[in-house]
């Protein structure tokens, strides 16, 4: 897995956790929805922590605990 698309499921993970819509979820980051649905496709090669940080706070949980998953812990290298 990519960490592309380890990125998108885990966002995935914890919107139905949350119970949380990708509108809701973008709308609490303060980026736009386009921004955060190409995140979330895996069509931005390189979406930047500062955006996976506001991503994490629109989920209202921190970085560290966007990343604590088992999603992360073997990522092949993104095309």
């Amino acid at each position: 897995m990519t960490i592309r698309e380890a990125t998108s499921f885990r966002i995935t993970e914890l919107c139905q956790k949350k119970n949380l819509s990708g509108y809701s979820v973008s709308y609490r980051a303060g980026m736009p929805s386009s921004t955060y649905k190409s995140i979330l496709s895996g069509k931005s090669k390189n979406p930047g922590i500062v955006n996976i940080n506001k991503i994490a706070d629109g989920l209202g949980v921190t970085i560290r605990e966007f990343y604590d998953s088992e999603l992360f812990d073997e990522l092949d290298p993104d095309e």
